[in-house]
């Protein structure tokens, strides 16, 4: 096993060789949905929400998109981990130079922070709505999940897995009630999901996209995929590594075809309840908890939305809880505490939101939210191109390496990513001029 915080974790074994494929795959169940979690987090709630109120179910084809290139990404990190027994920071620490190598593990750190930022916020708002707690409150008592998520380690890989897998479940759940309750347009909907010209040519809804491109693509969740892989017990042959793979390409298309679910419905329910309508202008999540139950005419529905957004913050919490330390192992091999990384990561993402609070008020918290998002999607190029540089080497993936169709298609997503941040920072330059 590889070394760093993962090597301690009894590897989780496969099914016997005679075993049906139902039960093979079964086996190795967990990782998708481990990384799926980031894909699901308050920072998506944000973007969705306001790109739904806004402009109804025209961004529904950003979701698609980024959900498309997610899959593809996720696949080349848990390709690289199988193929190399390296993860990503790993990987960068052993073949990039030193100067390099830094500069990616302290965009990746902010990356790390820029998401922590999201949870701490979706868990005080959803602690407000739920027990009606101060922001300011929630946003401290936020800092207790992080001792929910080391306990969870403690107890066992496996566990850890179910517990997040059922708390997806909950979050699916309640939005899948939430879409029939909508009663959303059909054909306006299905419509939606054609991209639209008027993405690129509208600075705010260009601005809207990416933060959900950076909510859905998360730079640390290729990090973490490409180490959990690692905890299966598969043989480590050519063999057991090819069959591996497809389990694990398997495992996270079907969690990431969840969170395109999850992701669609939040838009289509703030879409059908808010778009053209006084309350278009919805950007807070607070703010649409207060509406819901009122303008869909359904009881239920204020609740189902903090419950989710509370389960959403609590997963986003373990699964960045591992995600730090793999960084900070990989990249530097320095091994902190678990607790103690973790406490340092989520205090300085706690700040941020304490002085907006605090000097602006709680009005302002949905646009921090969005801002993280933003932040993540301007640092997933750092993480996507040395992931489609590794695993285009024959000399470092060997059989594993990608054909020369999937290297096309992944320059193509990393070139995408590119262009489209360089857009967003032209037009806020110009802005500012």
């Amino acid at each position: 096993m590889a070394e760093g915080r993962l090597a301690a974790v009894p590897l989780v074994g496969l099914a016997p060789t005679g075993a049906s494929a139902f039960r093979r795959f079964l086996a190795f169940v967990g990782p998708g949905y481990m990384v799926a979690v980031g894909y699901m987090d308050p920072g998506n709630w944000a973007t969705d929400l306001e790109g739904g109120a806004r402009y109804g179910y025209t961004l529904l084809s950003v979701i698609l998109i980024s959900n498309l290139m997610a899959v593809l990404l996720q696949s080349l990190s848990a390709r690289l981990g199988i193929a190399t027994g390296q993860d990503l920071a790993q990987a960068c620490r052993l073949w990039l130079p030193p100067w390099l190598n830094g500069f990616l593990w302290f965009t990746c750190e902010i990356a790390i922070i820029a998401c922590d930022l999201a949870e701490v916020i979706g868990t005080a708002v959803a602690l407000q709505l739920l027990f009606g707690f101060p922001l300011l409150l929630g946003a401290f008592l936020s800092v207790g999940d992080v001792f929910l998520a080391l306990l969870l380690m403690r107890w066992g890989f496996r566990l850890l897995e179910a517990f997040v897998m059922a708390l997806l479940g909950i979050i699916a759940l309640c939005f899948g009630i939430e879409v029939v309750m909508a009663h959303p347009a059909l054909k306006a909907l299905l419509h939606g999901f054609i991209p639209s010209p008027h993405i690129l040519t509208d600075p705010g809804m260009l601005y809207l996209a990416i933060g959900i491109i950076g909510a859905t693509v998360m730079p640390h969740n290729l990090y973490l995929h490409s180490a959990l892989v690692k905890t299966r017990a598969y043989p480590r042959t050519l063999e057991g590594r090819r069959e591996a793979l497809r389990w694990a390409q398997l495992d996270s298309g079907f969690a990431l075809t969840l969170a395109l679910g999850v992701n669609a419905a939040i838009l289509i329910v703030a879409a059908a309840a808010f778009h053209g309508t006084k309350y278009q202008n919805v950007a807070e999540l607070s703010d649409a908890w207060k509406l819901l139950t009122p303008v869909l005419g359904f009881g239920m529905a204020s609740t189902l939305f903090a419950v989710a957004l509370l389960a959403a913050g609590t997963n986003s919490t373990v699964t960045g809880t591992l995600a730090g330390q793999i960084v900070m192992e990989g990249f530097l091999h320095i091994s902190l505490p678990p607790w103690l990384r973790r406490l340092l990561t989520r205090g300085v993402a706690v700040l941020p939101v304490l002085l907006i609070i605090g000097l602006w008020g709680e009005g302002h918290v949905g646009s921090l939210l969005i801002f993280s998002q933003v932040v993540l999607s301007l640092q997933l190029p750092f993480a996507v191109i040395p992931l489609v540089v590794f695993t285009s080497s024959r000399r470092k993936m060997g059989p594993f390496a990608l054909s020369p169709f999937w290297v096309a298609m992944a320059w193509l997503v990393a070139l995408t990513l590119v262009g489209l941040n360089g857009k967003l920072l032209y037009d806020a330059l110009k802005g500012l001029l």
